[in-house]
């Protein structure tokens, strides 16, 4: 099995150099064989805790092992093209952050936005619900090699970054959640670290 695997990533770098250029490959690499191996799992225990933006996230959808591998090496590129747009968008570790509490409650803020409610997070699926006074999110957790990834399908990205860009004024995160559209198969949001 890990010898397949290694012939398969092989492969994809083989045929993919002018998509690598730009992208963090030593990241990409581990990413692709944690996903993969299908060891992306995170418990919910491990959830639990402060976590905080690092950069933006992306995921491919697909759960074919080759398309796994290629939508990982797409995913990284997506990555570099969203990294200047959040940048300019003012999004930092310091104003986009998330706490998941034991309790099922969660504080955080998106841009400085802040949001808080109660989450039920599914560790089988990887799939979690943010609920707030005003809307509900639907996303998923996926681990990385540095943290995790808190994602969402493209266009929901879309309407959460419209809402926190309506509320706090700031135009360019509808910029980045217009570009999202172009995306489908992929779900994009924060990667996050401790």
């Amino acid at each position: 099995m890990t010898a397949g695997v290694c012939l398969t990533l092989a492969s994809c770098f083989g045929s993919a150099g002018s998509l690598l250029s730009g992208i963090d490959t030593a990241s990409t690499v581990g990413n692709i064989i944690t996903s993969v191996l299908g060891i992306n799992k995170v418990t919910e225990a491990n959830l639990v805790g402060s976590w905080k933006y690092s950069g933006p996230g992306c995921g491919f959808t697909s759960e074919n092992l080759l398309a796994k591998a290629g939508g990982e090496l797409a995913a990284a590129k997506i990555k570099s093209e969203l990294l200047p747009r959040y940048q300019a968008a003012g999004i930092t570790s310091a104003n986009t952050y998330i706490t998941f509490n034991e309790d099922k409650t969660f504080s955080g803020k998106i841009d400085g936005q802040a949001l808080s409610g109660t989450y039920v997070y599914n560790a089988q699926s990887g799939q979690i619900t943010l609920k707030t006074l005003l809307l509900s999110l639907n996303g998923y957790i996926n681990t990385t090699t540095k943290g995790v990834s808190l994602l969402f399908e493209s266009k929901k990205l879309l309407s959460v970054l419209q809402a926190v860009g309506m509320a706090s004024g700031n135009a360019t995160l509808s910029t980045v959640g217009e570009i999202s559209k172009n995306y489908d198969g992929v779900r994009l949001g924060f990667d996050l670290t401790r």
